[in-house]
C-alpha cells in the first residue's frame, strides 16, 4: 500500500520514538476522508505488526485520546526486534499527537505513552559468555 494522492500534500504532524535498537517516524495527518488508514513501512499495520496484542498497544495513544479513526498515521520503522519496533512506534505515535495538540499531553502522561523506556541490551564483558552469565565453574 501507498500513501493515497489526498494525504501526499496535506500538512502532518511527526513525532521520532525510540527503543532499545529500533526508531520510528510516525506522521499522523488530520484529515481523513473514507477508511481509517494506519501504513508501517508501507504495509497495512495487522499484517506489519500480526502478533496478537501488538495492535491493541500500538494504538493505545489514539485509543485513550478519542482520536482512533479520525487521524491517518504513517510509520517509516527500522532497526531492532519486533517488540522494540512495536514500543517505537507507540512513542511517536504519542509524540505526534501531543505536536497535533498540545493539550492532550496530560492524558497521554497518564497512560504512559510519552515515557522512553531506557533499557537497552548491556554489553558483554571480557571472560564472560553474555552481560553477566560465567562460565561453568568446574574444580577439577
Amino acid at each position: 500500500m501507498e500513501l493515497p494522492e489526498v494525504l501526499q500534500d496535506e500538512q502532518y504532524y511527526e513525532g521520532i520514538g525510540r527503543r532499545k535498537r529500533s526508531s520510528a517516524r510516525v506522521r499522523i495527518y488530520p484529515a481523513v476522508q473514507g477508511q481509517p488508514l494506519f501504513l508501517v513501512n508501507d504495509k497495512d499495520v495487522r499484517e506489519y505488526f500480526p502478533r496478537f496484542g501488538d495492535y491493541d498497544i500500538l494504538i493505545g495513544p489514539l485509543a485513550d485520546t478519542d482520536l482512533l479513526g479520525r487521524v491517518a498515521v504513517t510509520v517509516l520503522v527500522e532497526g531492532g526486534g519486533i517488540t522494540g519496533q512495536r514500543d517505537s512506534v507507540r512513542l511517536g505515535l504519542a509524540r505526534a499527537l501531543v505536536k497535533y495538540d498540545e493539550n492532550l499531553r496530560g492524558v497521554l502522561r497518564e497512560h504512559g505513552h510519552l515515557t522512553r523506556d531506557p533499557r537497552v541490551k548491556e554489553r558483554k564483558k571480557p571472560g564472560l559468555k553474555r552481560a553477566r552469565k560465567a562460565p561453568t565453574y568446574t574444580k577439577r
